[in-house]
Parts: C-alpha cells; sequence; structure tokens
C-alpha cells in the first residue's frame, strides 16, 4: 500500500490554512476535472487524487490523524499483512487489539468502508486510515462474526506505544533517554499570556515572544486576529499543559474597528464638498481615491470595498467606512468675507432646520 502525500498532491505546505488548502483544491479539481479533458485518464487519476487529498485535509480530525502518521507510517501499512485480510489480524502490529466476544471464534474480521462513493473512489491507504469499521449487525447479516466496533484510532496508536499528547514515539522516547510509555502523561494546569500587537500588525500577521517559566515561547498571530482572539499551544505551558494566549489589539489614531470593517474620518474641503472631488485616501494597504460627487454633504459615509482587515482564517478581507467630515475655512480676511456674503447672496440655501 503506497503512502499518499496529501500536502505534495495540493502542492501546500504542512502549516497551511484551511484557506489555502480550499483554494488549491478548487484550482486542481477545476484543472483537472474529467469533464475538461474527457477521455484523459491521466486526469481522471489525478482528480481522484486531488479529491482524496481534500476530504483529509478538509476534516480537521482526519488531517490531525494523517498529521500523527508521520515517517512511521510504514509500520501502520503493514496492518492489512493479517490472516484475515484487516489490520488487526494475526501476524500484524495490531494483532489483539479487537473486542471479540466471549468464545467467539478468533478468525474474526475486520472491514473498511469510505464514509462516501464507491470502493474504487479513494485509495487503500484512505481506507485503511480514515475509514470506520463496519457496525456488528451488517456483519451478522451476512453470516460472519463480527465484533461491532473496533478501537478508535487513538487507542490503537496507544497501543503502540504513541503519545499523541506530546507528539513522541517509542523510538524517538529511546532515543532520548525514556522508557516505554505505559500510560499518557497527564498535562499539566493551563498558563494564559497576554500578546498585545498593533493594528497594522493585525493586519499582515505578526509573532510575539512570551516568556514562561524561564522558556521563550514564539507565538504566531495570524493575519486578521482582534482583540479577545485566543490562540492554543498545546504542551507548551507548564507541566505540559496548554498555553492560552489572548490577543490585545491597541487602539488606533485613524481607525477603529468593527469586526473584518474599519471606520475611519475623511476630512475634505468646502471646495470639495461642494463642487466634488477625487481625494487621497489611506489604507493599511496603502492610497486609494475616492470619487467625492458634488454636494456631498457632511457625515456622509463612503464604502470602500475590499480595504479593510483581512478576515479571521478566511478569505477575503472586510470594507472601509469613510464618514465625510467637512473642514470649513477659519480666518476670513474681510475681502474673503465680502465675497462669501456674496456667494451666499447668489445660492440661496433653505432653512435645514
Amino acid at each position: 500500500m503506497d503512502y499518499q502525500d496529501y500536502y505534495q498532491t495540493l502542492g501546500v505546505p504542512r502549516t497551511a490554512s484551511q484557506a489555502e488548502i480550499k483554494k488549491a483544491f478548487r484550482r486542481l479539481a477545476r484543472e483537472h476535472h474529467p469533464d475538461a479533458k474527457p477521455g484523459d485518464s491521466a486526469a481522471e487519476r489525478r482528480f481522484k487524487q486531488i479529491n482524496e487529498a481534500n476530504a483529509v485535509l478538509s476534516d480537521p480530525e482526519k488531517r490531525k490523524k494523517y498529521d500523527m502518521l508521520g515517517a512511521n507510517w510504514e509500520a501502520y501499512s503493514h496492518a492489512d499483512a493479517g490472516a484475515a485480510g484487516g489490520p488487526f489480524g494475526p501476524g500484524s502490529p495490531f494483532a489483539g487489539f479487537g473486542r471479540g466476544r466471549t468464545g467467539q471464534a478468533g478468525n474474526v474480521r475486520y472491514e473498511f468502508r469510505t464514509s462516501g462513493g464507491g470502493a474504487g473512489e479513494f485509495s487503500d491507504f484512505f481506507r485503511m486510515f480514515f475509514s470506520e469499521a463496519e457496525p456488528a449487525s451488517a456483519g451478522a447479516a451476512r453470516g460472519r462474526a463480527s465484533t461491532g466496533a473496533g478501537p478508535t484510532f487513538e487507542e490503537v496508536l496507544g497501543q503502540m506505544g504513541y503519545d499523541e499528547s506530546i507528539g513522541s514515539t517509542p523510538d524517538a522516547r529511546r532515543r532520548s533517554g525514556g522508557g516505554p510509555r505505559t500510560a499518557a502523561r497527564p498535562a499539566g494546569p493551563s498558563a494564559e499570556a497576554i500578546a498585545e500587537i498593533g493594528l497594522e500588525e493585525a493586519f499582515q500577521g505578526t509573532t510575539r515572544r512570551i516568556e514562561l517559566d524561564g522558556k521563550r515561547l514564539e507565538v504566531t498571530i495570524p493575519r486578521g486576529a482582534d482583540t479577545g482572539t485566543r490562540l492554543k499551544l498545546t504542551g507548551q505551558g507548564p507541566g505540559g499543559g496548554d498555553l492560552l494566549v489572548t490577543v490585545r489589539v491597541r487602539p488606533h489614531p485613524v481607525f477603529s474597528r468593527r469586526g473584518a470593517d474599519l471606520e475611519r474620518d475623511l476630512p475634505i474641503t468646502l471646495e470639495e464638498a461642494l463642487l466634488g472631488a477625487e481625494v487621497p485616501v489611506t489604507t493599511l494597504k496603502g492610497k486609494v481615491l475616492l470619487r467625492i460627487p458634488a454636494g456631498t454633504q457632511n457625515g456622509r459615509l463612503f464604502r470602500l470595498k475590499g480595504q479593510g482587515m483581512p478576515r479571521f482564517r478566511a478569505d477575503g478581507s472586510g470594507d472601509i467606512l469613510a464618514r465625510i467630515k467637512v473642514v470649513l475655512p477659519t480666518n476670513l480676511s474681510p475681502e474673503a468675507e465680502e465675497r462669501a456674503r456674496h456667494f451666499f447672496e447668489l445660492v440661496r440655501q433653505p432653512d435645514p432646520r
């Protein structure tokens, strides 16, 4: 059974976010869809591989199990060497892990099914590690001995000495001088820390160093984080507990934030408000030009699409809401005041109150 590198299939790094995985899948699925290349068997095989990779990496639980296999996948892949052809048969690394009934015949058979589509839709590698054991009622209906639900993936890893909580294997513990694993190490209490960042850092994404019990930890803060965003560093707290980092975004002198949207005042002159103009607006991406129509009133809102904050761990960005603030001229000279009076005689404005 061949190992499937799903990250390589989708062309994404192992640190890829769900949004990046989704984007890569959509692009590749369009490129290799059988409808786009009718009769091309290679494209059809590639399309199935892309679907399989997405089925695992887009599901947090399946992705977690896949990442846990790591370099030890070969040991697990030999699990189908048992006499019954299943991963828990005699002679396999998982032998004896099934929950058989008392007095039941030893030739217990486990079957694995995909959760969607026909048997040929996913590879043997997928079915081995990400399918569920056949329910007891289904096996009994066909006259075969059945154990019901088999051990969970985590239980099998535990029996093999793999400690999920600290991501270590027996080989790794022997190299570090540790003995065989007999029970999961109890986690210590969680610790909490505050990471204060600026709005520009929240826009770009940043890192913070946190010192805990004499140990320095670097925390990656994703783009779009907001005040109250909580990040968990599993196993990085005291005694192997978790470290919970709460983000706090400092107030900004120009922008106020409402989720992914930003609001700001936009000062313009009386002339620009009366006659219209194109005025520059500073955003966190740079400067854009906004067209102000003639006769724009003080307080009017303009929406600049996509110029706001990136959405936290999601696609797209919010908007900027620019509120017009007309700035009137002051300290008029006698001549300017006279001309202003003449102007208002020409422009009779009704009482707005």
